[in-house]
């Protein structure tokens, strides 16, 4: 005799699976470390820094 399926239950279980497959490859392409993050935020901030010094202050009357 075959197994009783809960069609159902199996049809969440199916969604179930491909969901963690889908965040499986999300976190592939988008997760970074928490060291990744902080280091881009420190490029981005002495970068920020180094144009700002570069600026002109031409309201200063000479």
């Amino acid at each position: 005799m075959a197994e009783i399926v809960n069609l159902r239950r199996a049809r969440k279980a199916k969604a179930r699976v491909n969901a963690e497959a889908d965040a499986n490859a999300n976190r592939v392409q988008f997760g970074r470390t928490k060291a990744e993050r902080q280091l881009t935020k420190a490029e981005k901030e002495a970068a920020e820094r180094k144009l700002d010094g570069h600026k002109r202050n031409d309201d200063i009357d000479e």
